[in-house]
């Protein structure tokens, strides 16, 4: 870069975007993803952590008892991650072997095989296989399990044919010995597969009873899901399961035990995800902190959590005793409820934003946590003193902080009077500053999902940008969680509609107020943001350009190319089948191509089973021959997101790159991504 910035005296003004930056597109890339699935093992605490590096592979993290530094279990290539649903889930369990030592069984990626693996055994030969070698991308995958005497229980997939939707999901029993591991047959399966989703069962405190989530398609897991219980019998197999709570209308998003074996859930019954303690007899749920906050999210993946019930906390028989939850209005902060009182105290410290990941031991507290100022890092909380600290957290940035953006969280007014939610990163560098009359350009961020939110906390990735001078502005549109089942519904049958309009808002405000240059606006997002990207191009001549990745493109092109999950994702956000050809007409980017007028990046991972790269090539096929400047970036070996440290950084110079062309800026470090028209 041109040389070191953070040691320089403020100079000349440097118009924005042209200014020298030490967060390279390399330092950002190698520093993507955080760590997820936290759990225990006796009294350690583990969890997975990507590896960008490194292929992109997730490794498993282990921090002994004895407060030494974390480290990694697992080498290279073993890859700590399922396939399950194609978003995976939790991918590991593990439990203090009575001999000593820990027992952990994983989920490899490349081969989607469960694994046994006990790292502290003598001699150990490393990890042996579980489950029946099957076809990558097909055969059978595993996710969620929970160790049980010589069983591991857990939610298999199996692929029955060559169509996406050809899949049935059981509760399944994989024997710890391995003789499942050359024999189908050995593995037992404890329900049907009359539900065509699942998560794994928790088991109660004295192991005799089983409670789990289940939905069925059309619904999405934040629409309506069933939380299910059973009786283990003696013999090890399941009675036939009840249904004591949730429906049609009501997204349960968790469920969980307490050691007196209470059951507890996280429910948006009132219209926003609360905590609850259940009627095991089907008799209701007892609302344990009624208030207008989310302590619950978007099911995307089985094995997240939002309430973990502390272990010894009280006396037996009290309710369950206290809680460890994520709670708040968009970005969600650790506290911990007594839910007797319904006193809630959250935990001191910097972090503004907590990942629905918990783990406990004894009164300690475990989770994943960011802030404005520092990445996702792994924090414990002794809730017997308060004091709280880092405990896992990934190496120094060789960058002055005083180069990271300071978000401002703000709400816009939209079309109706309705309100936006946004984050807005300023650019921003302690040594350089921009003429005073020169507003910046800006990028609006749509994010994926789109049932999902963004908070304001470091990301290298908005770094990157703003330490060069050019703003950023992450908008949680109408749909997005974290402000209520109303706030999500908004986008229920309007996606294409009110995700443009609310990133148009936001944008259209900025430049009202002077923040950005009206004539140098962008817009940006990747799978169901790169939907909105791409439709505001064609809805709207307010953005320069768009950067658009591994995109949703076509609407019935999607519904019938997907995995099963989204398969019918689309009758809830665009309308029913029989409307869905109405509606790809009116808001598809491909079917409005002759509408599209501003150059734009399109990024697509040529082995994405989400947005396949057909959904791309529909796009530029109509627009062939009309002079539109793009350019189209293809990775292999890359899916649905990218995970290799090289392919992001590549991704990000080649997104540089197109504003530097369009929004006509003076900069030369930067390869030149080639526009066609």
């Amino acid at each position: 870069m041109n040389g070191d910035p953070g040691t320089a005296a403020p100079g000349p003004d440097r118009p924005y975007g042209s200014w020298p930056s030490p967060i390279d597109a390399a330092l950002a890339a190698s520093h993507d993803g955080r760590p997820e699935y936290l759990g225990t093992v006796g009294a350690e605490v583990w969890w997975t952590e990507p590896r960008p590096r490194e292929g992109g592979r997730r490794t498993l993290v282990r921090r002994p008892a004895d407060g030494r530094a974390a480290r990694s279990v697992l080498p290279a290539p073993w890859n700590v991650r399922s396939r399950l649903t194609e978003y995976g889930g939790l991918p590991w369990a593990g439990a203090e072997r009575p001999a000593g030592g820990p027992l952990v069984v994983f989920v490899h990626h490349a081969d989607q095989r469960m694994y046994a693996y006990e790292p502290d055994a003598p001699g150990s030969p490393g990890p042996r296989p579980l489950t029946p070698l099957s076809q990558v991308g097909g055969g059978l995958r595993w996710a969620d399990p929970v160790l049980r005497g010589t069983e591991v229980w857990c939610v298999l997939e199996e692929f029955t044919g060559p169509g996406p939707g050809d899949v049935r999901r059981v509760t399944a029993a994989v024997p710890l010995d391995g003789s499942a591991a050359e024999d189908r047959s050995a593995v037992r399966e404890l329900t049907d597969d009359r539900h065509r989703f699942r998560t794994g069962p928790r088991l109660s405190p004295d192991g005799r009873s089983a409670a789990w989530l289940v939905w069925d398609h059309p619904r999405m897991p934040w629409d309506g899901t069933e939380l299910q219980l059973a009786d283990v019998t003696p013999e090890g197999t399941l009675t036939a399961p009840r249904t004591v709570l949730g429906g049609p209308a009501e997204a349960v998003a968790q469920v969980a035990w307490a050691a007196d074996g209470t059951l507890l859930a996280v429910s948006d019954r009132s219209g926003w995800w609360n905590p609850y303690r259940v009627d095991t007899g089907g008799g209701g749920a007892v609302n344990l902190c009624p208030r207008e906050e989310e302590f619950g999210g978007a099911l995307w993946k089985p094995g997240l959590s939002w309430l973990a019930p502390l272990s010894g906390s009280r006396a037996e028989g009290s309710g369950g005793g206290l809680l460890a939850v994520l709670h708040g209005r968009g970005a969600a902060v650790l506290g911990v409820l007594d839910p007797d009182s319904g006193d809630l105290v959250d935990a001191a410290g910097p972090w503004t934003a907590w990942q629905p990941t918990l783990a406990v031991v004894g009164t300690r507290v475990y989770g994943v946590a960011a802030s404005p100022r520092s990445a996702y890092e792994v924090v414990e909380l002794d809730t017997a003193t308060g004091h709280a600290r880092v405990v896992g957290a990934r190496a120094a940035d060789p960058v002055d902080p005083a180069h990271y953006p300071e978000p401002q969280s703000r709400t816009f007014p939209g079309p109706g009077g309705r309100d936006i939610h946004a984050h807005v990163y300023p650019p921003h560098h302690p040594a350089v500053r921009a003429p005073a009359a020169e507003p910046p350009p800006y990028v609006v961020w749509a994010h994926g999902g789109p049932t999902d939110h963004v908070p304001p906390v470091l990301d290298l990735h908005i770094a990157y940008f703003t330490s060069r001078g050019i703003g950023v502005v992450e908008v949680n549109y109408g749909g997005s969680t974290g402000y209520g089942r109303a706030y999500r519904e908004r986008l229920r049958e309007q996606w294409g509609v009110v995700d443009v309009e609310d990133c148009a808002a936001v944008a259209r405000a900025l430049a009202a107020e002077g923040t950005a240059d009206p004539g140098r606006l962008a817009i940006r997002g990747g799978s169901a943001g790169g939907w909105t990207a791409a439709a505001s191009l064609a809805a709207t001549d307010l953005y320069a350009c768009a950067a658009i990745s591994y995109p949703v493109l076509d609407l019935r092109g999607f519904a019938a190319e997907t995995h099963d999950l989204e398969s019918h994702y689309t009758d809830g956000l665009a309308g029913p089948p029989q409307t869905l050809a109405l509606r790809c007409r009116e808001r598809s980017p491909v079917s409005r191509a002759d509408r599209i007028t501003a150059p734009f990046l399109l990024l697509q991972g040529l082995d994405d089973p989400v947005c396949p790269p057909a959904q791309a090539e529909r796009l530029l096929a109509a627009l062939r021959g009309r002079g539109v400047p793009h350019a189209y970036v293809t990775f292999e070996g890359e899916g649905h997101g990218f995970r290799r440290a090289e392919t992001m950084a590549a991704a990000l110079e080649a997104e540089l790159s197109l504003y530097v062309q369009v929004f006509g800026i003076d900069r030369d470090d930067v390869p030149r991504l080639a526009l066609h028209g």
